[in-house]
């Protein structure tokens, strides 16, 4: 997946590069479906340690600049990986288990923890909500960026913007950034 990306990504590639049979691949993941999701999952865990690391030395508002960092730092590093996560649709029907969505829900508790940290705590009831909307809004900063798009539009520094965002959203619910 990190190599060739979700579009040209294969179970029988998978299979030949560590040297086991497709069927194989198929008994543990029961199909590709749940192979995708198994990487992906993986790849959560690796942004959410990415993320912890982009943290570390961070103090007061710089957290969350810190974060938005972290954000697009790794989708640039990880490119394959992080647009993956976004390319992948379950089959109608098909549930994820439990234990990849705990996987997954790791990376959102880090950015909710460090909203309501920002947040008065009046607000902080607000934080699970306002990180899954700050989410999109760095998601589409980012993506717009890596894709090309705020170039073509002019806009030479689009971390920079995605900041600004979160800032005035965080501040419009009494963050003191």
């Amino acid at each position: 997946m990190a190599d060739v990306g979700y579009s040209r990504f294969s179970a029988r590639e998978v299979a030949k590069r560590i040297g086991y049979s497709v069927g194989t691949i198929m008994h543990v993941f029961g199909n590709v479906d749940g192979l995708v999701m198994a990487i992906n999952s993986r790849t959560f865990t690796l942004w959410a340690q990415w993320l912890e690391n982009s943290l570390q030395n961070a103090v007061g508002a710089e957290r969350i600049n810190a974060l938005v960092q972290g954000y697009f730092d790794f989708a640039t590093a990880h490119r394959n990986l992080w647009a993956a996560i976004y390319e992948h649709r379950l089959p109608e029907g098909m549930d994820m288990p439990e234990a990849l969505v705990e996987q997954r829900t790791h990376l959102t508790a880090i950015i909710v923890r460090e909203i309501e940290a920002a947040l008065p705590e009046e607000a902080e009831a607000d934080a699970v909500r306002l990180a899954r909307s700050l989410i999109a809004t760095v998601h589409g900063h980012c993506s717009f960026a890596l894709g090309g798009s705020f170039a073509l539009m002019g806009e030479g520094d689009p971390l920079n913007l995605a900041q600004a965002r979160v800032a005035e959203t965080l501040r419009a619910h009494g963050a003191r950034l």
